[in-house]
């Protein structure tokens, strides 16, 4: 669901995971970023790992992350990085029921981190499935959802964060761009949550 790059130390190796897996990347705002002369306006600390990894990366992975899609469809489910109303750059911390359109019954998004399933009555479904590699709610495990007809089971699963910690000290990205990764918070420690309004 997006932001396959533009935080860790191996900007190269997801996309090629991604691509090996014939997986279809919805573009997140980073991924955004890379692909374009654009750069992060909101943080100059993200805006260097941006210029980082737009070295970093291949010809081949470049043009993969641009054939990214804004959202994608199907049935009744909409996923999209960011939100309803900005696909790329909303940031849902708080969701109604009408938070998802009204021409569909389940809302997938990705922006803020945070693994997350709010349902409301049997009519409409909000789902957060987390992040991979930079979770912010508190959990430093790897997040991620599965969705198999009218089932979505959240997961998290341990992963090797020194790993991860030791890709990132050898880019010299400072310790205030790992150091969340030890206990699930944001750059600056704060852990997010979503809630249900």
């Amino acid at each position: 669901m997006g932001d396959v790059v533009g935080y860790n130390g191996q900007p190269e190796e997801c996309v090629q995971c991604l691509k090996k897996l014939g997986a279809k990347n919805i573009l997140g705002n980073h991924d955004s970023y890379i692909t374009t002369d654009r750069n992060c306006e909101r943080s100059k600390v993200v805006a260097g790992v941006i210029n980082k990894h737009r070295e970093d990366l291949s010809q081949d992975s470049l043009e993969w992350l641009a054939k990214s899609v804004s959202h994608i469809t199907k049935d009744d489910t909409l996923m999209v990085h960011g939100g309803p109303n900005d696909f790329l750059d909303e940031y849902l911390y708080s969701v109604a029921a009408e938070t998802i359109p009204i021409d569909f019954t389940r809302l997938f998004a990705g922006h803020t981190h945070v693994q997350t399933r709010l349902d409301f009555g049997s009519q409409k479904t909000f789902v957060n499935p987390g992040s991979v590699g930079q979770p912010r709610d508190g959990d430093p495990r790897a997040a991620y959802a599965l969705i198999a007809a009218d089932k979505i089971e959240l997961h998290r699963v341990d992963y090797d964060i020194e790993r991860t910690v030791n890709a990132m000290k050898a880019k010299d990205y400072g310790e205030h761009l790992w150091r969340g990764l030890y206990t699930g918070t944001q750059i600056n420690g704060k852990v997010s949550l979503i809630q249900k309004i």
